[in-house]
């Protein structure tokens, strides 16, 4: 038995992965596989949250994503794949922790407001949108696990979850540890438009795109806002593209075009150019590794079913507890 602690995470299938999923969240989700008992699940239900009209393509967005995690270096030797519909156990949970949290917590969710804000082409004033706060703690809490890895910005996601613990606890004993946020480091990478990578902007760099997909869209990335014309003199820090090159260049190219950026030597077509060939570089381990599992489709349904049995295992066990507390 594992005297590691354990850690959990998801991600929605709303769409293939790209540059921003990579650095925000893959890389260092396979990097934390070696010190913690890590359950990374493919969120499909909370998929229903937002294209509840038009569902149809979530289970191919759901192959597609375990390809890609795969890809980025995830293992099902060292970690529990599994998708969440498949555990029926997560529904039965959010039920009953939706009849203890009080409504003002939802709402007082920053992301559910920036989102009613943001997404304006959608729907979004349904129960599942405002309570899918209370199905991700249900995600959580039911593996009991000690932390959830997340930027800065998703704290605010894992007090929720804290809070529900906590109040179910109160009410019922001590079933559930209350996990802590585990902040992970996120390097700076923004969509070709300078706003954060996004499938909502039609901004994003895929983990699945070609390496002439690659080279055609960093040509469209925004640069130096500031410099018109390749005589201008540039600023590395405020340049998308040079952000780039820190995450896949060498480092003398990296101080080249730093240099020669800031002494207009350099036109950012060509620094463009050269970033692109190092982000190919970057990615290939992961399309090789792309390609060999887009060629096994079923090797990748035995890691769903694998790693969906272990967590049906343990899902069951919670409940069994949980059942027993509410006196059911």
């Amino acid at each position: 038995m594992t005297t590691q602690k354990r850690i959990l995470s998801g991600m929605r299938p709303t769409g293939p992965l790209h540059l921003g999923n990579l650095h925000g969240a893959l890389l260092n989700w396979a990097n934390m596989q070696d010190d913690y008992d890590c359950f990374f699940f493919i969120a499909d239900w909370h998929a229903l949250t937002s294209d509840y009209e038009d569902p149809k393509n979530v289970p191919d967005h759901v192959k597609t994503i375990m390809i890609d995690w795969l890809s980025a270096g995830l293992t099902p030797e060292k970690s529990t794949l599994f998708v969440q519909s498949r555990i029926k156990e997560h529904a039965e949970l959010f039920l009953i922790l939706s009849m203890i949290t009080p409504v003002p917590w939802l709402e007082r969710n920053p992301t559910y407001k920036d989102q009613i804000v943001q997404i304006n082409n959608k729907d979004l004033s349904t129960f599942g949108f405002l309570g899918y706060p209370v199905l991700q703690a249900a995600d959580i809490i039911m593996y009991k696990a000690n932390g959830v890895p997340v930027g800065v910005d998703q704290v605010p996601h894992v007090e929720i979850t804290r809070e529900i613990a906590r109040r179910f606890n109160h009410f019922y004993g001590n079933v559930f540890p209350e996990p802590d946020a585990i902040l992970t480091r996120t390097p700076k990478i923004l969509g070709l438009d300078r706003r954060k990578m996004s499938k909502s902007y039609n901004n994003a760099i895929y983990l699945s795109d070609t390496p002439d997909a690659v080279r055609s869209k960093v040509l469209q990335m925004v640069t130096d806002p500031q410099r018109a014309r390749k005589s201008d003199p540039g600023n590395p820090d405020v340049c998308n593209v040079y952000e780039f090159h820190k995450l896949y260049s060498d480092d003398e190219t990296i101080f080249t075009i730093d240099s020669a950026c800031r002494k207009a030597e350099i036109g950012c077509v060509e620094c463009k150019k050269m970033m692109a060939e190092f982000l190919i570089k970057g990615l290939g381990p992961i399309h090789e590794k792309r390609a060999y599992y887009l060629e096994r489709p079923d090797l990748v349904e035995d890691i769903f079913v694998d790693g969906s049995a272990r967590a049906a295992e343990i899902a069951g066990a919670t409940m069994e507890e949980v059942r027993a507390s509410i006196s059911f």
